[in-house]
């Protein structure tokens, strides 16, 4: 009996918890923004376009991308916040934590709410950044 019981509770976690796993991919794409990789983020990068982390302040202090900018997503980003760092019609760049972080996603979809029409949105973040070999500080 206590196998069977040991079997199904498992079977329950895994139906409730694989789901809610999944739904923490951030999306392939934004609508108004371009889905940067690594090797385009750094060509942007070289060029001097602003970048824009949206990461919680622990993971800012850990490590970030050289003369990022830093406006932490769920306490300082807003319009305001945005605009003091670059006009709407200027390039930006949004990361964070990659793939399984939902920050960058949610910012780029603000910005471009908000009317910043050049925003570029690096989904694999400081990961891939830091995968690919690039500077960090």
């Amino acid at each position: 009996m206590k196998t069977i019981l040991f079997a199904i509770s498992v079977a329950l976690s895994a139906f409730l918890v694989l789901p809610a796993q999944a739904a923490k991919v951030s999306p392939t794409e934004i609508s108004g923004a371009v889905t940067v990789y690594a090797a385009q983020a750094k060509e942007l990068f070289d060029r001097g376009v602003i970048f824009v982390d949206v990461r919680k302040n622990s993971d800012w202090d850990a490590g970030r991308i050289p003369g990022a900018k830093h406006i932490e997503l769920k306490k300082k980003y807003n319009e305001a916040s945005l605009g003091k760092v670059i006009a709407k019609g200027k390039e930006v760049v949004i990361y964070c934590n990659g793939a399984g972080c939902m920050r960058s996603s949610k910012a780029s979809i603000k910005a471009v709410s908000w009317g910043f029409t050049k925003v570029y949105y690096f989904r694999g973040g400081l990961p891939a950044w830091q995968i690919a070999g690039f500077p960090v500080e």
